[in-house]
């Protein structure tokens, strides 16, 4: 009930006249049963486009911290990424992305509409990453096809330590179902993980036109942040990162 109450009196208003979303490709999105949303990461308002975007409610995974919070911030923090239907992940240790792959898993056997962001984190530059293959376990172990999705305008909208959206035309991109069925006896084979997991992010290219990187993109944003200086009073505005 309260995902509803926020996505249509508070979330659509509020993302409509900064951003003026445009939708393509939304007849890609099924109505009903199991489905994997997979999409670049650019920005924080990426998971609130998403939804915004179309009628059923989807789920995406968030950084546990989102949930841990202390005192009375922390408690409405939790409150509300719990209220519009987003669930916390570990993402510490081999254990814990095993633990996110089951969770995953665990909403489409519900016939749920999973999003997920294969990079694990935002880009820091704008460029697109190697996708993990978390992404590629829960569509092997659950059957669902895997819809493509592009995030365009959104980094420069809102990049990483941007407080506030600036108004930039975005345009919220979606691409025909991706399935993987004929894998389907072959769900813990690495190499074929690993298959699965670079035919989407080729697919989330095509739709992006990004400059692809094949690294990912903690060790890419960690490289990056080792060449430049800290500055004092430096904002820095997480967003729902996945594993």
């Amino acid at each position: 009930m309260l995902y509803y109450a926020f996505k249509y009196i508070v979330l659509v208003p509020l993302l409509r006249w900064p951003m003026r979303p445009k939708v393509e490709g939304l007849r890609h999105v099924p109505r009903d049963g199991a489905a994997i949303v997979a999409g670049n990461h650019l920005s924080f308002c990426d998971s609130f486009l998403v939804p915004a975007a179309i009628r059923r409610r989807i789920t995406y995974m968030c950084k546990m911290e989102y949930f841990t919070g202390r005192g009375l911030k922390g408690r409405l923090t939790a409150a509300f990424f719990r209220g519009v239907g987003q669930i916390p992940v570990d993402r510490s240790g081999k254990d814990a992305a095993q633990a996110a792959v089951d969770t995953g898993v665990r909403v489409l056997a519900e016939g749920g509409l999973l999003g997920i962001y294969p990079e694990g984190t935002r880009s820091h530059d704008g460029r697109l990453y190697k996708g993990k293959a978390g992404v590629a376990a829960m569509a092997l172990r659950s059957g669902a096809p895997v819809i493509p999705c592009a995030m365009i305008g959104t980094f420069e909208a809102q990049a990483r330590g941007q407080r506030l959206p600036r108004r930039v035309p975005v345009t919220i991109r979606f691409g025909a179902p991706l399935d993987f069925s004929r894998y389907a006896n072959l769900p813990d084979q690495r190499e074929v993980l690993r298959a699965v997991t670079d035919e989407i992010m080729y697919a989330i290219r095509a739709l992006s036109e990004q400059e692809y990187v094949d690294t990912y993109a903690a060790e890419a944003k960690a490289r990056a942040d080792t060449r430049t200086p800290a500055r004092s009073g430096w904002l820095s505005s997480p967003g729902p990162e996945t594993s």
